[in-house]
Parts: C-alpha cells; sequence; structure tokens
C-alpha cells in the first residue's frame, strides 16, 4: 500500500518513468522498490515494472543507443552506476580530480567527519546548517572518506576518514589532528539531527 502524494506523476512531463528518474537520480544509496513506489505513490508491482523497462532502455534494449550509466539492483535497491565497459575512462577522470583543489565546503565537512566520526550527513548537515549530501559524494568519490557501519537506532549510514585522508594529512593516525574538536558540537547535542539528512530544515547549496 502506498501513500498519497500531492501530484498523479503520471500527468507530470515524461511520466512516471521520468519522475522515477529524477528521484533516482539524487539518491546516493540503493532505494529500495517500497520506498520509491511510496515517494511517487505508485503500487510497488507497477514501480517494479518501471525500474526493469529503465534498466532495459539504459542499455539500449529498446532501439535507442547504450548510455553511459545503468540502473541496477544491488544492495536491496536501486541506483544509477556508471557502466562497467566505461569503467578505464571513468577511473581516469577519478585519478585526475585528486589533484583538484577542495572547495571551502567539502574542507569543512570534512573537518567535521574527522573530529566527529562516526557520524551522518544528517548530523554533519545539522553542524554546518546546509544540505552536505554532493559534498560527501565528492569527498567519497576522492577516497578521503568512506561508509563506515550504520547508526543502530536510525538506520543512517555513519562516515569515516580514511587511510588515504591520512596519508594525504600526513599523519599515521587520527590522534594527530590538531586540538580542534573542542569547537564542534558534542556527539550529545547533535544525535537528532539524523533527521535531517536530506529531508530536514536546512538550506542546500554548497558542493
Amino acid at each position: 500500500m502506498t501513500e498519497t502524494v500531492g501530484v498523479d506523476v503520471h500527468d507530470l512531463p515524461g511520466g512516471a518513468l521520468a519522475a522515477a528518474e529524477a528521484v533516482l537520480m539524487v539518491a546516493d544509496e540503493p532505494v529500495p522498490v517500497v520506498q520509491l513506489a511510496t515517494e511517487l505513490g505508485l503500487p510497488v508491482a507497477e514501480v517494479t515494472g518501471l525500474l526493469t523497462e529503465l534498466a532495459a532502455e539504459y542499455r539500449g534494449e529498446r532501439g535507442g543507443r547504450p548510455r553511459g550509466f545503468e540502473l541496477r539492483e544491488v544492495g536491496g535497491g536501486w541506483r544509477f552506476y556508471s557502466a562497467p565497459v566505461f569503467h578505464e575512462v571513468v577511473g581516469r577522470f577519478v585519478v585526475n580530480g585528486q589533484t583538484q583543489r577542495l572547495t571551502q565546503a567539502a574542507l569543512e565537512t570534512l573537518a567535521v567527519i574527522a573530529y566527529r566520526q562516526p557520524v551522518s550527513r544528517g548530523q554533519v548537515s545539522g553542524i554546518r546548517g546546509v544540505s552536505v549530501d554532493g559534498v560527501v559524494r565528492t569527498l567519497t568519490t576522492r577516497g578521503l572518506i568512506a561508509e563506515v557501519g550504520q547508526d543502530s537506532a536510525t538506520g543512517a549510514v555513519l562516515y569515516g576518514t580514511t587511510g588515504y585522508f591520512l596519508e594525504r594529512m600526513g599523519l599515521t593516525s587520527l590522534d594527530q589532528l590538531p586540538p580542534l574538536a573542542p569547537y564542534l558540537p558534542e556527539m550529545s547535542a547533535i544525535q537528532q539531527l539524523d533527521g535531517l539528512d536530506g529531508r530536514g530544515d536546512v538550506t542546500t547549496g554548497d558542493v
């Protein structure tokens, strides 16, 4: 059973297929069919058909050209990925991107994660006052942070820094970080902020 949404997605440009694409485009982890059906206000069986149709379309099985990305069902949900055949090209882009300077937003987000890890995106968003979804994707792509677990109470994905982060910082352990942690809120004060992860009253915009 699905919840009622404010608009019939069939009436939108491109219909339900386009609506499913729009939701999946902003997802940074696999989206379960049941959740997607709830967001679209459609039956689960219909959404399953939509996802299957989109996946086939992206593979070029519906008469169009194969895309550089594909839609896969992994980890109990659906998510966009670059097509495996372009692995070398994508890998080269990612490696070359390592030399680019991080934005101020990325540096601030990385600092919060480094000092308050393991921490969720919602908690980081609560500290910074802005959505950090795009920044977290950037930091993950550059290998500076990674998923390190899941909050047992909220189910939110928790992030921490990587060995590559220590290498780039010239550190052998997190104990060598400068004593800036006292200037950040204590974890007890930000546990309630998980609800801000992409849905709360935060300002969007920096990447």
